[in-house]
């Protein structure tokens, strides 16, 4: 069986997670060999750099370092994680990639377009998800859920949950704007309803992909 590499993306608060874990369940119980994974993260080195990136002030770090971190991280990621499982035929399920530094450290952070899309050509030779799910939502909504999550399970990764209102609409507008670019390596999914709807919309849109 064939690879295959697919990444969820959405604003904070949008349910990723949750949606990850359905897609990894749903697809074992499909007798697809799957791999779950996360950026920043994915391997220890990853892991070390998220803790760094996710959490304190947000000025604790000047955006170009930022970048350079998400990318030192996908490095990691790609090269140990991603490329040898979908080598191996595995279906790769990543918690966000390359979509959200286009959104944060592109659209939020008003970093040049070209040069992280120039960054990761070169970092990573251009590697892009075969398909990935944008999970729509709110940016109201997305940073009540997310800002509650973390708060109710003690969790120090509330960095971008600090920036204002106006950055999470960037976000949630580059995320769509890279979905209208390449609609057929991209479905958005409407993450307003109960998680188990969306987890479910979710799953079909993958099951559609990988039989196509």
């Amino acid at each position: 069986m064939a690879g295959a590499f697919i990444a969820v993306e959405g604003v904070d608060g949008s349910g990723k997670s949750g949606v990850v874990r359905r897609l990894v369940a749903g697809l074992q119980a499909r007798d697809h060999d799957v791999v779950g994974t996360r950026e920043p993260g994915g391997t220890a080195q990853g892991e070390a750099l998220r803790g760094l990136l996710l959490a304190g002030e947000d000025a604790a770090w000047e955006p170009r370092a930022e970048l350079l971190l998400m990318t030192a991280a996908r490095v990691q990621h790609v090269a140990r994680v991603v490329l040898p499982a979908v080598a191996a035929g595995r279906v790769v399920v990543s918690d966000r990639y390359a979509g959200s530094t286009l959104a944060y450290q592109g659209a939020g952070r008003g970093m040049s377009e070209a040069l992280i899309r120039e960054l990761h050509a070169a970092m990573v030779d251009d590697l892009w998800p075969d398909l990935t799910l944008v999970l729509d939502v709110d940016p109201a909504v997305g940073l009540a859920r997310s800002r509650k999550r973390l708060s109710d399970g003690g969790i120090d990764e509330g960095r971008f949950e600090s920036l204002d209102l106006a950055f999470h609409q960037r976000i949630r507008e580059a995320f769509l704007t890279q979905a209208a670019a390449a609609p057929d390596r991209h479905a958005v999914i409407d993450a307003s309803d109960a998680p188990g709807a969306v987890q479910a919309q979710a799953l079909a849109a993958v099951e559609r992909f990988l039989t196509r």
